[in-house]
């Protein structure tokens, strides 16, 4: 697998990627309204890595990397439970210059059992447009 950096011929990708996810995952919330243009204003500012697997995109991982924020990610679900999200969030975790966050919505179950998985730890909740969330910290090794 190979993860590089987006160029624009990954948007088309992205955005349907993003849509699908989100219809697919977040089904308590109503999507009736959501766009494949809705991703130009999530990833606006931010660092977006795109994972490959045979030269076929993948996955992506949106960061602020000046806040060591993990705003998106997201795995093709044909590549979901294959390796696709925890390459991309270690390769992302590799990068953080201090302790890592991101949010997780409360109804995501999954994904907040994914993060556990690879170390991070609820240390708040708040509310969102799309609901309640947890917000998880990454700790760097050797500053725990």
């Amino acid at each position: 697998m190979q993860i590089r950096p987006f160029n624009e011929a990954d948007r088309p990708f992205l955005r349907t990627l993003f849509l699908a996810a989100r219809r697919e995952n977040w089904h308590w919330l109503d999507g009736s309204a959501w766009q494949l243009e809705d991703l130009d204003g999530v990833i606006l500012g931010e660092t977006v890595w795109v994972a490959e697997e045979q030269g076929k995109r993948v996955g992506f991982a949106a960061v602020l990397e000046n806040d060591n924020f993990l705003h998106s990610l997201y795995v093709d679900p044909d590549y979901q439970r294959g390796g696709v999200g925890s390459a991309l969030l270690q390769f992302v975790q590799s990068r953080f210059t201090s302790t890592g966050a991101l949010k997780c919505l409360l109804h995501n179950r999954v994904a907040q059992q994914f993060y556990r998985h690879h170390g991070w730890q609820t240390v708040a909740q708040g509310e969102s447009e799309q609901g309640s969330y947890l917000l998880m910290h990454y700790l760097l090794p050797g500053h725990r």
